[in-house]
């Protein structure tokens, strides 16, 4: 052997260690100061595409990732189903709506005396056009009130 000393075999790196910083650091980038407006303070927009307020439309009202799938709520209009009405005529076959009988036609007409509409009856328009002759006519006789008192 020689006087020499053998040289250490080199130490593989730890990967487990932090890393050392061996690229220079990037310089920062110096933000640009902003540009005086010519024509005054600005109102909430300046023009088409431009930059708006802070804080002059709200905030968003995202909340994060929404749940998907078949028990996740829907978003947007909500579906309302309702029983299609069927008129009462029809479907009892009656071809007359005799006006005598005033116990049937006042389940037509509201508290106050006025008859009221298709849409909260669901009476077809014939029997409809029926109903209101029908309790014209009970009216001029006395059988069916015009109006309460109020």
């Amino acid at each position: 052997m020689s006087d020499q000393q053998n040289p250490a075999p080199p130490v593989p790196p730890d990967p487990q260690a932090a890393p050392e910083a061996t690229a220079p650091a990037a310089p920062e980038a110096k933000a640009a100061p902003a540009a005086p407006h010519s024509q005054g303070p600005s109102r909430g927009h300046s023009g088409p595409g431009g930059p708006r307020r802070e804080g002059f439309s709200g905030p968003r009202r995202d909340s994060g990732p929404r749940p998907s799938g078949p028990g996740a709520p829907r978003r947007g209009k909500r579906q309302y189903f309702r029983k299609k009405k069927v008129c009462r005529f029809c479907v009892e076959r009656i071809d007359f709506i005799d006006y005598k009988k005033g116990d049937m036609l006042m389940a037509f007409v509201q508290d106050r005396g006025k008859i009221l509409p298709r849409r909260m009856t669901g009476t077809c328009s014939r029997h409809q056009r029926w109903l209101g002759e029908a309790i014209k006519r009970a009216r001029n006789i006395a059988l069916m009130p015009f109006a309460t008192e109020l």
